[in-house]
């Protein structure tokens, strides 16, 4: 068996419609992998170094167009790998994005905690959570006789 090349790497792309250079050979969660000069690497990193150089240190490569398989250079961005990650459509992404939460108020200023971890949560559902279970648990204190001071 003959080692890849470029050449015959690149016969493996298939253009679409939407300009993707999509890889139609063996793929790793979703993302073209080929062996080439001895090691297994990514078809849109090879693509990309040797059509546009090499990607710079500390940065990874975003699909633009949001499809893994895709080795169109025009395709793909050298970013840092946060901007990548919050770029994508996993959940901790997506929850980034939100402005809103799911009752309306605004996840900014005086409606917003962060938490140590880096979850955001709406302090005014928060409160109104902590209010309601209070409220309930006094209802079901004094059922059972209690007496409450105040």
């Amino acid at each position: 068996m003959r080692a890849n090349t470029i050449v015959t790497i690149t016969r493996r792309l298939v253009r679409t419609g939407n300009g993707c250079w999509i890889w139609i050979g063996r793929t790793e969660r979703g993302y073209g992998r080929v062996n080439y000069r001895g090691s297994r690497i990514r078809v849109h990193r090879l693509v990309y170094e040797h059509m546009v150089g090499p990607i710079p240190e500390g940065l990874t490569l975003d699909h633009l167009c949001r499809v893994r398989a895709c080795a169109n250079p025009e395709h793909l961005e050298p970013v840092d790998p946060v901007t990548n990650a919050g770029r994508g459509n996993s959940p901790p992404a997506l929850n980034s994005r939100k402005t809103h939460c799911v009752r309306g108020h605004p996840l900014t200023g005086e409606h917003l905690t962060n938490h140590p971890d880096g979850r955001r949560r709406c302090k005014t559902c928060t409160n109104n959570g902590r209010r309601d279970r209070n409220r309930e648990y006094m209802r079901r204190y004094r059922s059972e006789g209690h007496e409450v001071r105040r």
